[in-house]
């Protein structure tokens, strides 16, 4: 399968991330398909709030509306599931408050220390010194990898769902963070490659 290419995201789709109850819409719709009542039980909402919600994120094409089904006691269910297409736009928060933009990285976290010592397959920090350019190259080399992944993953659904996130962050040394060279130690700012989420 040809791996999608990313793309700058469209309004729709930035306002539509940029709400802490869509990112977690998302999120759980990327893992299983459910109905707007069950996103509400999960996420102790008013289940008018959360259709609305919904709604903003179907209009951008972040969740789909799946095929009606039969719940376990016969009723006719609307289960929604997530496309995927929030992984694949360059940086879909950029611009946003910091307690949005890092919204995703903060959900990432909860459910990390929510998980069972069993159920963590791989955990590792590391330190690093690059310059621009090498953050640039690593963040290729990373995404290549998880994006072969992702653009494949609709034909792993049976198996069990897994949950990851990487981070790489300039190191703040020298002056105390919150002084006017921002805790750096007078070298360039390697950039900032961008949020994706799923």
């Amino acid at each position: 399968m040809a791996v999608p290419a990313r793309r700058p995201p469209t309004a729709a789709e930035a306002k539509a991330l940029a709400h802490p109850l869509r990112q977690r819409l998302v999120r759980l719709l990327s893992a299983e398909d459910l109905t707007n009542r069950q996103l509400a039980d999960r996420l102790r909402a008013d289940p008018a709030t959360v259709l609305y919600h919904v709604r903003i994120l179907a209009e951008a094409g972040l969740v789909e509306q799946l095929p009606v089904r039969h719940g376990t006691r016969g009723a006719r269910e609307k289960p929604y599931r997530s496309t995927g297409r929030s992984w694949w736009l360059d940086d879909p928060l950029a611009g946003a408050a910091p307690d949005v933009r890092f919204g995703p990285v903060e959900l990432a976290m909860e459910e990390l220390r929510a998980s069972v010592p069993g159920d963590r397959a791989t955990f590792a920090t590391f330190t690093l010194h690059l310059t621009p350019d090498d953050v640039t190259e690593l963040d290729r080399r990373l995404l290549e990898v998880i994006d072969e992944y992702v653009a494949t993953d609709a034909e792993r659904r049976d198996r069990p769902v897994h949950r990851g996130f990487f981070a790489v962050h300039r190191v703040a040394t020298g002056s105390p963070p919150g002084s006017p060279d921002g805790g750096r130690d007078g070298a360039g700012d390697p950039g900032d490659p961008g949020n994706r989420q799923e």
